[in-house]
């Protein structure tokens, strides 16, 4: 069969990326036409830069990544789009064990919950600038990414200032646990399997995890060149049916051992499956022997998890205002609310009768239970999507959001 489109993407070694490399490894971009050739990046700054010269025509990259670009804050900008979200959480703080016993002597407990690891953290972090001992070092993969937002949303809110108190630096994540075991950070923020590698080499522990700071949020996403998508429908829209058929069967516990292997080869993530698992399963070892089953850690397909929402674009848009990154005006506004692309999703997913959201953002924060919404096509579950502080972010009032995170942001 010959190839109609031929394809060119770039990812990172994580694995929240398999949806992309099973898509390419296990034949479902080739059922839809499509040659899918790969390259395995070292940074995010490569996937942006590689994306912005036409390298690549589409790359697995962090949820705010493209905004970043649209918004004038990248030094190579390229308008980019975003047709496809590869799945919801994933992500986990993972700190040296010389910090968590620091924060176990305030009363932080292996079990993950934010509020509490937050308080201890804090009080940990009074107690060093008392003793005079400098700002702990907390790494994150870029400068604009989940990763970044959802640390200082999480800090911010359990009262320690992410600017003042703490310093917070870039590191690529397959170098996060070696930086951590070497002692030239503390702690960290990244996707698996790189917070687990640390607690299998003993030098790490698992403090929290993105699905108890915000339920359900969004990660990853396929950023797409806009030149290349105008050129191409027929291959974004062959790519997006790919992607679907690729998440749906990634979600599925009964191929967890095979994607697992996939992702363990050197050329994805190069790691044992064993350190695989924890995603796959919501099992996680969190660091001295203590374990917790997280509901929803990882969703590649499920609660709407491939949706590209308007409303997760315009919260990380309300995460670079809050932070300094780029200034509140209408026209900033527009660029954020038009980089996902939900109306690209929808056309290429129409043909196959799949459940899909009836509108294209969301309140967010809102669901304390998993919830049916109203979809076209079959029934569709969302949720649940609390903020571990019980905030609500409502895309239609997001002037009272930003302010509110302003008045918030003084306090602290």
């Amino acid at each position: 069969m010959s190839m109609r489109h031929q394809i060119t993407g770039g990812f990172m070694p994580l694995f929240d990326s398999a949806v992309l490399v099973a898509a390419s490894e296990l034949g479902f971009a080739a059922r839809e036409g499509i040659e899918l050739t790969l390259h395995r990046e070292t940074s995010w700054a490569n996937i942006r830069d590689r994306i912005a010269i036409g390298h690549f025509d589409l790359a697995h990259m962090l949820g705010p990544m493209p905004l970043a670009c649209n918004l004038g804050l990248t030094p190579l900008a390229s308008e980019t789009i975003v047709p496809f979200s590869l799945g919801l959480g994933g992500n986990c703080v993972t700190i040296s064990n010389a910090v968590w016993a620091g924060m176990a002597a305030h009363g932080a407990k292996p079990d993950l919950d934010p509020a509490r690891a937050g308080a201890a953290l804090g009080a940990f972090i009074r107690d060093r600038a008392v003793a005079g001992r400098e700002p702990l070092r907390f790494a994150v993969v870029h400068p604009h990414s989940g990763h970044n937002y959802e640390l200082r949303y999480w800090l911010a809110a359990c009262g320690i200032d992410p600017d003042r108190a703490i310093e917070i630096v870039i590191v690529p994540p397959p170098f996060m646990a070696d930086a951590l075991a070497t002692g030239r950070i503390d702690g960290y923020c990244v996707g698996e399997p790189w917070n687990s590698a640390a607690v299998a080499a003993g030098t790490g522990h698992i403090v929290t995890v993105k699905a108890q700071i915000w339920r359900n949020s969004p990660e990853k996403v396929i950023g797409v060149r806009k030149a290349w998508a105008d050129e191409n429908p027929e291959a974004l829209a062959a790519l997006l049916r790919a992607l679907h058929h690729s998440a749906r069967w990634c979600q599925d516990p009964a191929n967890h051992t095979e994607l697992a292997a996939v992702m363990a080869r050197p050329g994805f993530l190069g790691l044992p499956p064993a350190v695989q698992m924890p995603i796959l399963t919501g099992h996680l070892q969190l660091g001295g022997g203590a374990e917790r089953d997280i509901d929803d850690f990882f969703l590649p397909f499920d609660k709407a998890a491939n949706f590209p929402w308007k409303s997760h674009a315009l919260w990380f848009y309300t995460q670079m205002v809050r932070w300094g990154h780029v200034a509140h005006t209408p026209d900033n506004l527009a660029i954020a609310r038009n980089c996902y692309r939900p109306d690209l999703y929808r056309s290429a997913l129409k043909p196959l009768g799949v459940a899909l959201p009836g509108a294209n953002a969301k309140v967010e924060g809102a669901l304390k239970v998993a919830t049916a919404v109203g979809a076209t096509g079959a029934g569709l579950m969302l949720g649940p999507d609390g903020f571990f502080d019980g905030q609500i972010f409502d895309p239609d009032e997001i002037e009272r959001y930003i302010a509110g995170q302003k008045s918030a942001r003084a306090e602290a």
